[in-house]
């Protein structure tokens, strides 16, 4: 089989959350959908996988209650199920930020298409700012972009107050996976005194499905939140995995590391791994896979 992947927002009021998560659950598991929708007040927010025709379904259902078309609905495929289960959640916002004054239903940065980004992050004029985490930010971002080294996005605020200023940083150009975050954070700096914020349309897969690789000015892959771990150029499969352990992207050089065991650590969590929890991923591993990792050379 392959998955149809749809990576979908929209920031629009929702009049009642809780029914319309009861809706979706049972139109999705009767479609046979899985993957991960959250639903709030402000909106809803989710990567789903399924059947053509069954993401057709829970499009044309969410169309009607949110218009989610008139959001961003991007699309990719893998041959291997994407997600575990599903899941799908009210909760008091779509993405995360504890900031009221950021509201994207009231003012949003500049949409840039991803055949202009090009131009305006090559202007030396231009802050190229990634709004992602540290640890998806590892696995690659655009040529100098500010990595604001954040480990959730509610800490885009302290970033800001701390190293962003409206005097010296005139013209702003953020990025991030599929669009959300930036509509977010560039409110969050509209409502605190700059002036000139733009983001990418569609985020970083859009700009991967857009740019041909020979005019693309992406380094690395993009990290996405499903079985896949990365994305490369045109949105394929890269050669990325997760640590079972701590969840962190896992380039192939990282998993010929002597700290990498399958299922168990990696060198991003076997520091600080106890002995406990080690023996109880080990035996978790043998459950699973009915194979016991031979030990490596250090």
């Amino acid at each position: 089989m392959t998955w149809t992947i749809a990576a979908l927002y929209r920031f629009v009021s929702v009049a009642d959350p809780a029914a319309l998560r009861e809706e979706l659950l049972e139109l999705c598991k009767r479609e046979g959908v899985c993957g991960t929708i959250l639903i709030a007040p402000e909106g809803v927010n989710g990567t789903i996988a399924g059947s053509a025709d069954a993401i057709d379904a829970v499009l044309d259902r969410l169309d009607r209650v949110v218009a989610i078309r008139l959001g961003e609905v991007k699309f990719s495929e893998a041959t291997e199920r994407p997600f575990g289960r599903l899941r799908i959640r009210v909760r008091p916002e779509i993405i995360t930020m504890r900031a009221p004054e950021a509201d994207p239903t009231r003012q949003v940065g500049t949409y840039v298409e991803p055949e202009d980004w090009n131009a305006l992050i090559a202007d030396p004029d231009t802050l190229v700012l990634d709004t992602r985490n540290a640890y998806e930010t590892r696995v690659g971002t655009f040529a100098h972009a500010v990595d604001p080294g954040i480990d959730r996005f509610t800490q885009f605020k302290d970033f800001a107050a701390r190293d962003l200023d409206p005097s010296r940083h005139k013209r702003i150009a953020m990025f991030c996976t599929g669009g959300i975050r930036c509509e977010k954070a560039s409110s969050y700096l509209l409502a605190h005194g700059f002036e000139d914020v733009r983001h990418l349309k569609g985020g970083i897969l859009k700009y991967l499905e857009t740019v041909p690789q020979p005019e693309s000015l992406w380094q690395g892959d993009c990290y996405v939140f499903d079985n896949r771990t990365a994305v490369g150029a045109a949105v394929l499969p890269a050669d990325w995995a997760a640590c079972f352990g701590c969840g962190s992207p896992l380039s192939p050089d990282d998993r010929m590391e002597p700290t990498f065991e399958e299922g168990v650590s990696c060198p991003h969590c076997a520091p600080r791994l106890t002995e406990e929890r080690r023996l109880r991923l080990r035996q978790r591993h043998i459950q699973l896979t009915g194979v016991e990792n031979q030990p490596r050379d250090p």
